[in-house]
């Protein structure tokens, strides 16, 4: 059986990409919509609702201020995911996926992630850090399997594998990547995230196309269980179009093993 394939949006996308994330559902290109909310936008979910497409929802990430890691941030997360919640309602979306955020440490994400209550999150995995647009290197939470196992098990989510955020990972704890996948793999994720990974060395995700780097993916779609959705992550080129994603469609479905 095929993977799940999901197309990923944000929720400001509301001119060319609605009508074309229409198009390519009716022609049979993915299978549902991944929808990333940035916040204060409501108002756009009456779009949204307009759409006959299955949806799962991505809370924001700390490049939105969104950050389970800091106990300063309390408050202002959950105003924000009151939204998240909003969207999720309204759109029948059965999963939330979330990030463990950035510095503070990984029990202040458990902590919060488990005041919320909310029965369809999902922790995401992150690379061990990221690179800001202002060249500050920060620490993610949520980077090994032993700290994703610890959220899930304590704040009582679910897992969303993303195989980028892995291998960069593994990199940077001088693991070598499939095993460092296997240990990801060996939790039980519910869904996976997965784009072209041009740097197998790497520990900064490029989300590049599937095309890039082909033989990797092969391999990691020969891990991925039947019928599990896999939210497509890679760059989108064209701000008309979503041309691209389908090429990525086309090469993920002719690397899936026969």
């Amino acid at each position: 059986m095929k993977p799940l394939l999901g197309l990923k949006l944000w929720s400001i996308n509301t001119d060319c990409y609605l009508t074309e994330a229409q198009r390519l559902f009716e022609e049979g290109v993915y299978d549902y919509l991944e929808l990333y909310i940035v916040p204060g936008t409501r108002a756009n979910l009456p779009k949204w609702r307009e759409l006959k497409i299955p949806y799962m929802i991505h809370c924001p990430h700390f490049a939105h201020g969104f950050n389970l890691a800091q106990a300063q941030k309390l408050a202002f997360n959950r105003e924000i995911f009151y939204e998240v919640q909003e969207y999720a309602d309204a759109l029948q979306a059965p999963l939330i996926i979330i990030h463990g955020g950035m510095g503070g440490e990984a029990e202040e994400t458990t902590r919060q992630l488990a005041a919320l209550h909310e029965a369809r999150a999902l922790i995401e995995n992150k690379p061990h850090h990221v690179i800001t647009k202002t060249g500050e290197r920060l620490m993610c939470r949520g980077t090994t399997p032993e700290e994703i196992d610890a959220i899930c098990r304590t704040a009582g989510c679910g897992f969303c594998l993303d195989f980028g955020h892995a291998i960069c990972s593994a990199n940077s704890h001088g693991v070598p990547w499939m095993e460092y996948v296997q240990s990801f793999l060996n939790l039980g994720p519910t869904m996976f995230h997965l784009s072209g990974i041009q740097d197998a060395a790497s520990e900064i995700d490029s989300h590049s196309h599937i095309s890039v780097n082909e033989e990797i993916v092969r391999q990691i779609l020969r891990l991925v269980p039947d019928g599990k959705r896999i939210s497509i992550e890679t760059n989108k080129e064209s701000r008309t179009d979503l041309n691209d994603f389908r090429t990525d469609v086309t090469d993920l479905l002719r690397l899936l093993p026969s």
